[in-house]
């Protein structure tokens, strides 16, 4: 994170950012957060991660509120799988702009 170039982080929570403001374009506001985000991080192997953070981030946060809400930690650790589940099922657009944002890069 030395000058603003190839910051996964940054990428992701650009991504994150646009996604949630333009959630009313089912398929040209995933592609558009993706591709800026892409862009942000700064390749396309750091915009592939930087769409993947956010679900794995949301996976943990939901395996732990799970785990402490109910006391049983495999219950958490569906909530978890089933969070994530639903993140990568629906991911297609927001990767493919990544990727394009990440060569563009």
């Amino acid at each position: 994170m030395a000058n603003g170039k190839d910051n996964v982080v940054g990428g992701a929570i650009w991504m994150v950012v646009i996604s949630v403001l333009l959630f009313w374009l089912p398929v040209i506001g995933p592609l558009l957060a993706g591709l800026v985000g892409g862009k942000k991080a700064g390749g396309v192997g750091n915009g592939i991660l930087a769409a993947l953070l956010p679900g794995v981030i949301l996976a943990v946060v939901l395996l732990l509120a799970s785990t402490l809400m109910t006391g049983l930690p495999v219950v958490g650790a569906l909530m978890a799988a089933t969070g994530f589940l639903f993140y990568v099922l629906n991911i297609g657009m927001l990767l493919l702009g990544a990727i394009v944002g990440g060569l563009l890069a």
